[in-house]
């Protein structure tokens, strides 16, 4: 199975029609090699039919995420695969393809007695928060900020009703991420929801289709390609 999907993947990477729709500085023979090692460790993909896997794995490609680090992943569900890029893939493809410039994205959780204040002046938006140091008091709520070169900011803030309705919409949320990672899940939770509004400009309708496709619910920890 390993070595008959690098061919076909290989082969695909070569086409004409895909090859011009990948990233300038993607390199296919990396991407090649870490996305068929992870296939073969893990049972349910590599069971799954090549007609199915392939073009889950191609929407990697195309946006030039990479599977082995965990910036994107291929979820098995039923007879289906489905793309989906991780926290980390978010932020990557927020930096590259944002019309306004990034600097830096990032999230926070804030706990009770944490200082936390989201706010305006002169139509700009601005946040401070100031942790109690090491404070193990109940999450109250999680916030991510997109940081522009021009220094403005973007804010996102999900309060935790919000964050335990994301995780009652999860397939996943009775799995070990909920349960044991809680804290990492509202990170991505609502980093999620920033990338989703910043504005990006897509460099091919094959990168465009790629995020369109990109399933809402979560997916499960546990395998190399779920976060």
């Amino acid at each position: 199975m390993s070595e008959e999907l690098g061919i076909v993947l290989a082969s695909e990477l070569q086409r004409p029609s895909v090859a011009d729709a990948l990233p300038s500085d993607f390199n296919k023979a990396r991407f090649v090699q870490n996305t068929v090692a992870l296939v073969q460790d893990n049972e349910q993909l590599s069971r799954m039919p090549q007609a199915k896997l392939v073009p889950a794995l191609l929407k990697g490609a195309y946006l030039g995420l990479d599977f082995f680090n965990k910036e994107c992943y291929a979820v098995p569900y039923g007879q289906a695969v489905q793309f989906t890029p991780s926290y980390i893939g978010m932020v990557k493809l927020a930096k590259r393809f944002s019309k306004r410039p990034l600097r830096d994205v990032y999230a926070h959780v804030v706990r009770e007695g944490d200082e936390f204040e989201h706010g305006m002046d002169d139509g700009q938006e601005r946040v401070t928060f100031k942790p109690k140091p090491f404070n193990d008091g109940a999450i109250i709520g999680a916030f991510a900020v997109a940081q522009y070169e021009d220094d403005g900011i973007k804010v996102e803030t999900m309060s935790k009703s919000q964050l335990d309705a994301v995780k009652r919409m999860s397939k996943a949320q009775s799995g070990t991420a909920w349960k044991f990672f809680p804290e990492e899940m509202y990170r991505k939770s609502v980093i999620r929801r920033l990338c989703k509004g910043i504005d990006l400009e897509m460099e091919t309708p094959e990168q465009v289709r790629a995020m369109q496709d990109e399933p809402v619910e979560e997916v499960e920890v546990g395998n190399p390609f779920v976060e």
